[in-house]
């Protein structure tokens, strides 16, 4: 998927974060279930827990920092951008969460850009039923990827 673009931003200074080349591959494995999709540009920002606690609470409500955070774009009403939205992920959670559920960081940084790349092509887990097709979705592109079902305890 070569013609993906990403602007990989880091407002943070870790070194296990993951690669532009990774990004790259994990993004265009959600693509090639999406073929037709235009949008194909996005950014993804690695963040400290203040800044994606600042952003969870002003966009959702919840005053606390969270793994990842989709902002979809919008197109202005007459102009046509390949622009699909933004990822923030916050580094320190994700490796919490990681280290929680005895997973590799790799692993777990490739399920988090799968379900927010869903989540920026309008997939959700508000209801059941959205939830397990959303979930099956993931386990199915972590499977080519050769990751373990992430959902599985």
């Amino acid at each position: 998927m070569s013609n993906i673009i990403i602007d990989r931003q880091t407002a943070i200074n870790e070194q296990q974060l993951p690669t532009l080349e990774q990004l790259t591959h994990w993004v265009g494995c959600v693509f090639s279930r999406h073929p037709d999709d235009e949008r194909k540009e996005l950014t993804i920002r690695f963040v400290d827990n203040s800044e994606s606690q600042a952003l969870n609470r002003d966009y959702r409500g919840k005053d606390k920092p969270t793994n990842v955070l989709s902002f979809p774009f919008e197109n202005p009403p007459g102009i046509d951008l390949p622009l699909l939205g933004d990822l923030i992920i916050c580094h320190a959670v994700v490796a919490q969460e990681a280290c929680a559920q005895q997973k590799s960081l790799t692993h777990h940084y490739a399920h988090m850009v799968i379900h927010g790349t869903l989540h920026l092509m309008g997939y959700d887990h508000i209801d059941e039923q959205e939830a397990e097709e959303m979930e099956q979705l993931e386990r199915e592109l972590l499977a080519t990827l050769d990751i373990p079902d992430p959902y599985h305890a």
